[in-house]
């Protein structure tokens, strides 16, 4: 079905690193086959969110106001509906309006969480490319802010705060972009942040003991990836996440994990893939 000996990738982003840690059998479909996920409306309202928000905080102080955001929105738009992505969602005028509502929710939702004109942005968007851990890692920082004359990294978030036990990954992704802004600017962030819009702000202190537990994750993932690619060993780890995963159909364990969940009824009716066994 697939090639032995899959090459081993460039890097790690927190992203790829995260994906695989969920489940190596789909990471390879997608980063190894580069097999072509279905767009989801969801993360293209978040990739509008942001890209309206990147340019709002790249702005001087002053001009972060609600209605320099909206007139922002409406400048880029037009690109933003030409993308392919959003026009493989198909949606029809109705749709496109709700679609086009949600994102703006989202973007005002930074103003729930604090007024944007009042932070001292350093950077927005900010690539940053290192070694941690022993492992080449590239990532790109939603927004770099220095308080009180010490750096905090933010990081937007469009979906849903999840529960507790499901917060430790992201928490990590972002250690993950403090680390790696410590070593390129030569000094480490006081603070790491998820901003999930319209919800609450997740506010970390970064400490060398958290960085150092984020790198030590990392480089057991990059290990486990050369390990998987050398011998084609890409386990499926089969949980309620293969309702949504675009790929369960080519997974015999997924589509099992499907089939039990569905006969139990723990399968979320609103997962993408429970049709499947409808």
């Amino acid at each position: 079905m697939i090639d032995l000996m899959a090459e081993t990738p460039s890097h790690l982003s927190p992203s790829s690193a995260a994906a695989f840690d969920q489940c190596p059998r789909r990471w390879r479909f997608k980063y190894i086959d580069r097999q072509p996920e279905p767009s989801h409306q969801a993360a293209l309202v978040g990739s509008f969110a942001h890209r309206v928000l990147e340019f709002l905080c790249g702005l001087p102080a002053r001009h972060r106001t609600t209605e320099q955001a909206k007139a922002l929105a409406k400048e880029l738009w037009t690109d933003f509906a030409d993308d392919p992505d959003y026009q493989a969602l198909e949606l029809g005028e109705a749709e496109a309006r709700a679609f086009r509502w949600q994102a703006w929710l989202s973007i005002m939702g930074l103003w729930d969480l604090e007024d944007p004109a009042r932070v001292d942005v350093v950077s927005t968007e900010q690539k940053v490319t290192v070694e941690l851990g022993g492992v080449p890692f590239v990532g790109v920082i939603d927004r770099v802010d220095r308080c009180a004359d010490r750096l905090v990294v933010s990081d937007y978030k469009s979906g849903t705060l999840p529960g507790v036990r499901w917060r430790s990954d992201k928490i990590q992704q972002v250690m993950l972009y403090a680390a790696a802004l410590a070593r390129t600017a030569d000094e480490q962030p006081e603070r790491a942040r998820l901003l999930y819009l319209g919800q609450r702000i997740l506010d970390v202190a970064v400490t060398d003991r958290r960085i150092e537990e984020a790198e030590g994750q990392l480089s057991e993932t990059w290990t486990a990836v050369s390990d998987a690619c050398s011998t084609d060993g890409f386990e499926a780890k089969p949980s309620v996440l293969c309702g949504w995963c675009p790929f369960v159909s080519q997974c015999p364990e997924g589509t099992a994990e499907l089939a039990r969940r569905s006969t139990e009824g723990t399968l979320p009716a609103h997962a993408p893939a429970a049709a499947l066994v409808a």
